[in-house]
């Protein structure tokens, strides 16, 4: 059984369900009901039996392109893990670019971010040539930059918020840095943070990262380590941009892909490329009187 769920103004709807219900069967799929949410009056839900996922998305992607959606195999269950990317997902920034403007280089490094974001750089390489780039800057500037740059995203706090009084464990996951992540988490509401950390000497960053890094492999081992200890059975969610986090997303039971990047959007289970981050709040079916939103 697939479930497929898609944030559409019922009002809007017309031909473009019947005509989607039509082809979804002519992939040998059997739609056994269609209905908007009484939870969520905005969110149409689709049940399909003997459907393949791809087959059904290439048709909804084509007919709703313009709908927020997650498609899932069997029912649309709450998850017990919340893993989340931060730059460009829960902050609407990256904060190496942010920070690297405070050196008067942030052409150069989003240049680097953005490749490696679409995954056309290995991320580590271009991690330490990133960071390499920052030798000399004053610490301070890490604070400067949190006070006068970073932002949460729009519906960051209530989506975190929410889930948690619902239930979820949450657990911020980057590769970027502690010296941002652990302020920005705390804002949020995360339970636990998983980054990098620039090296710092003598209040100067040295233009090193200090530890392991936390790259695509982390970021997935991060969810498949939380589930487990949370034990068998738990749903997972997992939200990010970037090619840095197509594993995780793959490895989720619900992996959402935010404004993402090709190769994330290709991957995940589902999207959210024109509500904010509470979109994900409607496709579970939480009433908005029951979302945390402060």
């Amino acid at each position: 059984m697939l479930i497929a769920r898609l944030i559409a103004d019922p009002e809007t709807l017309g031909d473009r369900l019947a005509v989607a219900m039509e082809e979804i069967e002519e992939t040998g799929a059997e739609v056994l009901g269609a209905g908007m949410l009484e939870t969520n009056p905005d969110v149409l839900e689709l049940e399909i039996e003997d459907g393949d996922a791809g087959a059904v998305r290439r048709v909804l992607d084509t007919h709703f392109a313009d709908a927020d959606m997650l498609l899932a195999e069997g029912p649309i269950a709450l998850p017990r893990l919340f893993v989340s990317d931060m730059d460009s997902t829960m902050i609407g920034q990256e904060c190496i670019d942010e920070l690297a403007d405070f050196a008067g280089l942030k052409d150069q490094v989003a240049a680097i971010t953005e490749r490696a974001m679409q995954g056309e750089l290995d991320f580590a390489a271009a991690l330490h040539a990133r960071v390499a780039l920052l030798a000399g800057l004053s610490e301070q500037a890490i604070a400067d930059c949190l006070d006068q740059r970073i932002r949460p995203m729009d519906g960051a706090v209530t989506l975190v918020r929410t889930l948690k009084a619902h239930g979820a464990h949450t657990v911020l996951v980057t590769g970027g840095f502690h010296q941002f992540a652990d302020t920005i988490a705390a804002a949020l509401g995360f339970d636990r943070v998983v980054g990098n950390r620039l090296a710092v000497d003598n209040g100067l960053l040295t233009g090193a990262v200090t530890g392991d890094i936390v790259d695509s492999a982390v970021k997935c081992a991060v969810l498949v380590d939380e589930a487990a200890r949370l034990g068998e059975g738990t749903v997972s969610l997992a939200t990010g941009d970037g090619a840095n986090d197509i594993a995780m997303i793959r490895a989720a039971t619900h992996g959402i892909a935010f404004r993402a990047k090709a190769k994330a959007r290709e991957a995940a289970d589902g999207r959210i490329d024109h509500g904010d981050l509470t979109a994900i709040l409607d496709l579970y079916g939480i009433s908005r009187d029951a979302w945390v939103t402060h």
